[in-house]
C-alpha cells in the first residue's frame, strides 16, 4: 500500500497473507467461511479506522469491518478488501448514574453484560456472548429484554462513526440525524462505529431462566399451548419454542441423546415468577425441567455451547404476522426432518417495545407485531453441506406461504441478496439516497449491501 498505509504510521499493524496473526484475524465463527481480504489492519482507536480507510481508498479496495465475527452470513469479511480488525477496541465506560454506557466497536456482548452487570444494569443484546455488540445493534439487536426495552438498536443514544471520506463524526438525534436514523438498522452499509452509547436499564443480577423440554410427538398441541400463552404473557417474560435435537451431555436423560425435542426457553425478569410459567408446565411427562433464577450473566451465556465457533452454519428467516393453525403444522412437518447437530429451529414472540416504535423512526422496519422464525443449520463436515442446506431451504420455502414479505437483515443467508430491500420496507428507498451521500463509491459493501441511487 502507498502513503496511506497504515503501518507506515508508527507501531500500527497491518496484517497481509503469510503474516502470524493473519488467519485468526480473519476467521469467522461460521467455519463455512474462509474469507481472503488483501490485508489486515488491526485498528486500536478511530484514528487508525480512519487511516485505514483512507488507505483503502487510495488503493481502490473495499473495507471489511470484523468486531465479534459473528454474522451468520458470513460476508463481513470481503475477498481482496482491507479488514478492519476492530477486536482492540474494548473499552467499557459504564455510568452508573446516569444509566449510559459507552462501548468500544470490538467489545463483544458477554463482555458488556459483565461490565454492567457489576452496576445491575443492562441494556437488550443477543443471547450468544461472543456476538459482537456493534454488528448486532446497527442492524437490530433482540434478545431477552426486547420485550421489556425494546431492540439494541432503539437503546442507542449516540455513535462515533468513521465514515467512507474518512471523517471522525459524533451523531446522535440532534447531530448528522440522518446518518444517526441510517446507522440504527442498516449500520454496516454508512461507516464504522468505534463506539457505541446505549441507555441501561435495572436487570438482574438474578433473573428467572431455564428450559422446559418435552418429546417432539407433541409439538403440535404444545405449540398451541405456546400460542395462547404469548398472546398474553407480560413484556417482562420471554419464552423462544426451539426444535432441536437433545445434545449427548449431562443433565440430559441418555435416552433422549441425539432425539427431536421442543424446548420451551424461558426468561423473566424476576428471579421469583416461577408462576407465570404455569401455562408451559403440567402439560404431561417432560424430557427436562430446569428453571429457576440464575444470574442474567450465566442467562445470557447459555445458548454458546450449542453454537460452538468453527462449525458450519446456514441461516434461514421469515416473519409471520401470527402463528396460525397452518404455520404450525408445517413447522413440525419440516422440523422433524431436522439435519445437523447443531441445527435449531425456533419461533420469537412478538415484542411490545419493539412494536411501539414508528416503522419510519429508524431505518429498522420490523415493527409490526408477529412472530418471527428462525431455521438456522448447524453442523460440522464439509461433505453435508449438500443435504443439511437442502433441508434448511426447504423447510424455508414451506413456511413461506405462512410468512410476510418482511425479514430480519442480521438472519439472512449469504445467498439472500434479493432479500434486501424486503428488510427495510419503506424505508429502502431513503436509505439507498442516504447511501449515495455518505458512500457514493459503495466502500462498505462487504455487508448485505444496499446500493446508492444517484
Amino acid at each position: 500500500m502507498g502513503s496511506g498505509d497504515p503501518s507506515d504510521r508508527g507501531s500500527r499493524p497491518l496484517l497481509r497473507p503469510g503474516d502470524e496473526g493473519f488467519d485468526e484475524a480473519r476467521r469467522l465463527w461460521n467455519g463455512r467461511s474462509n474469507p481472503r481480504p488483501a490485508a489486515v489492519a488491526r485498528c486500536r482507536d478511530a484514528g487508525e479506522v480512519a487511516a485505514a480507510i483512507a488507505a483503502a481508498r487510495a488503493e481502490g479496495l473495499p473495507v471489511s469491518v470484523k468486531g465479534g465475527g459473528h454474522a451468520y452470513a458470513a460476508n463481513t469479511v470481503g475477498d481482496g478488501s482491507l479488514l478492519l480488525d476492530l477486536s482492540p477496541l474494548k473499552s467499557i465506560a459504564v455510568d452508573a448514574q446516569e444509566r449510559t454506557v459507552v462501548v468500544g466497536g470490538g467489545v463483544t456482548c458477554g463482555e458488556l453484560d459483565a461490565a454492567t452487570q457489576a452496576h445491575g444494569l443492562a441494556t437488550p443484546l443477543p443471547t450468544v456472548s461472543s456476538v459482537g455488540v456493534a454488528g448486532a445493534a446497527l442492524a437490530g439487536g433482540s434478545g431477552y429484554l426486547s420485550r421489556r426495552f425494546g431492540l439494541a438498536l432503539d437503546n442507542l443514544v449516540s455513535l462515533e462513526v468513521v465514515t467512507a471520506d474518512g471523517r471522525r463524526l459524533h451523531v446522535s438525534e440532534d447531530r448528522e440525524p440522518d446518518l444517526f436514523w441510517a446507522m440504527r438498522g442498516a449500520g454496516a452499509n454508512f461507516g464504522v462505529a468505534t463506539s457505541l452509547e446505549f441507555r441501561l436499564h435495572e436487570v438482574g443480577p438474578e433473573v428467572l431462566g431455564g428450559q422446559i423440554i418435552y418429546p417432539f410427538e407433541r409439538a403440535v398441541e404444545l405449540l398451541h399451548v405456546f400460542r395462547d400463552f404469548a398472546a398474553e404473557a407480560p413484556a417482562e417474560l420471554q419464552c423462544y419454542p426451539f426444535a432441536l435435537r437433545i445434545p449427548p451431555v449431562e443433565p440430559f436423560p441418555a435416552e433422549w441423546h441425539g432425539r427431536l425435542a421442543l424446548d420451551f426457553v424461558c426468561f423473566h425478569l424476576d428471579p421469583g415468577a416461577e408462576g407465570a410459567l404455569e401455562p408451559l408446565r403440567n402439560l404431561g411427562e417432560t424430557i427436562l425441567e430446569a428453571v429457576g433464577p440464575a444470574p442474567y450473566t450465566a442467562v445470557q451465556q447459555a445458548f454458546d455451547a450449542g453454537l460452538p465457533a468453527g462449525q458450519r452454519y446456514h441461516s434461514k428467516s421469515h416473519f409471520l404476522d401470527d402463528l396460525s393453525d397452518g404455520a404450525i403444522d408445517t413447522f413440525v412437518t419440516e422440523a422433524a426432518g431436522m439435519e445437523g447437530a447443531f441445527s435449531v429451529a425456533y419461533f420469537e414472540p412478538p415484542a411490545p417495545a419493539v412494536a411501539s416504535v414508528g416503522e419510519s423512526a429508524t431505518a429498522f422496519a420490523g415493527r409490526t407485531p408477529g412472530f418471527g422464525l428462525h431455521v438456522l443449520a448447524g453442523w460440522s463436515e464439509p461433505a453435508d453441506d449438500d443435504s443439511t442446506i437442502a433441508w434448511a431451504k426447504g423447510f424455508h420455502a414451506a413456511m413461506a406461504p405462512h410468512a410476510s414479505s418482511w425479514v430480519y437483515v442480521n438472519l439472512l443467508g449469504e445467498d439472500e441478496r434479493l432479500r434486501v430491500p424486503a428488510a427495510y420496507g419503506d424505508n429502502y428507498s431513503r436509505l439507498a439516497q442516504l447511501k449515495a451521500a455518505w458512500d457514493p463509491g459503495n466502500l462498505f459493501r462487504a455487508n448485505h449491501n444496499i446500493e446508492p441511487v444517484h
